[in-house]
């Protein structure tokens, strides 16, 4: 497996491979793998000649109070995962090379980015914007390969490829969970024992409101209640949002459809979590008794 630490060899490398017809796939990471992550790059084998998988703590994603300094690094295991299931390659740059000095482009993505986390997390998707947008075409992938965990990341991504005319396939795969149904994550290794229990309230509180649907249930306002009052029965839980949005336009809206999903973020101890589920798809989550 390649690793590349630099932009010029590996806008070199990618150069090459294009130039002699190989498709690229890419799935952009931060690290800390987990089978989500290894999901995407699998999907990702199946579409390409060549795989590159990149590994970069953003910081422009991150606020001044958020968990940067700590968020779970290993690089080393993160390449042996990665070559297992596939991988070509890594691009692994550091900060001076992202973001050299002087450096004052960044992209905003209005609409879809005004509620959710775009709401309580100021700044976060502007950073996630510009970084995607720099490894497009710093890789130049024909394919790019996101998890819909963060459906609001996705739309977002969705949103500014359309936008700005890149020439790149997005695609969205289903959340890997736990086998109790938790959303994998690699903030996931912040839980202790307690905190890791309650933080199934997310994926339970879902198929809650899964069940209330197929039940004939399509007010937003009932169903968000009953959300709330499951994740609020567990303790070390803290909701910073539940909100039903329309899947493409991200706006909130209060009649339930297979166009709208419902996302969450909680704070499980002082773990900030996210899940989601969009009205009609499959949910393979135990329902609250």
């Amino acid at each position: 497996m390649d690793i590349f630490n630099t932009i010029k060899d590996m806008q070199e490398k990618t150069a090459s491979l294009r130039k002699h017809g190989k498709v690229i796939a890419f799935v952009p990471t931060m690290g800390y793998f987990h089978e989500g992550h290894l999901n995407l790059m699998r999907e990702g084998r199946k579409r390409a000649d060549y795989l590159i998988a990149s590994i970069y703590v953003n910081p422009t994603q991150f606020s001044p109070t958020e968990d940067l300094n700590k968020y779970p690094r290993d690089f080393t295991r993160d390449c042996l995962l990665a070559e297992q299931v596939g991988v070509d390659a890594i691009f692994f740059p550091d900060n001076a090379a992202m973001y050299p000095q002087g450096y004052q482009t960044y992209i905003d993505v209005e609409n879809v980015t005004r509620n959710l986390c775009g709401a309580s997390r100021p700044g976060h998707f502007r950073g996630v914007a510009t970084v995607c947008a720099k490894l497009f075409h710093i890789v130049q992938p024909h394919v790019t390969i996101f998890g819909k965990k963060d459906f609001q990341q996705l739309a977002v991504i969705k949103t500014m490829i359309r936008d700005l005319n890149m020439d790149v396939e997005l695609v969205g795969l289903a959340t890997t969970r736990e086998e109790d149904g938790l959303a994998m994550s690699s903030r996931n290794a912040y839980l202790n024992v307690d905190e890791r229990k309650s933080a199934l309230s997310l994926s339970r509180s879902l198929a809650l409101a899964k069940h209330l649907f197929e039940s004939g249930e399509t007010d937003g306002d009932t169903i968000l209640q009953q959300v709330r009052q499951h994740i609020e029965s567990y303790p070390l839980t803290t909701i910073d949002y539940a909100q039903i949005s329309n899947i493409d336009t991200i706006e909130e809206t209060k009649n339930v459809d297979r166009n709208t999903f419902i996302a969450l973020a909680v704070k499980v101890g002082t773990t900030r979590l996210i899940d989601n589920y969009v009205f009609g798809d499959a949910l393979d989550v135990p329902r609250p008794e």
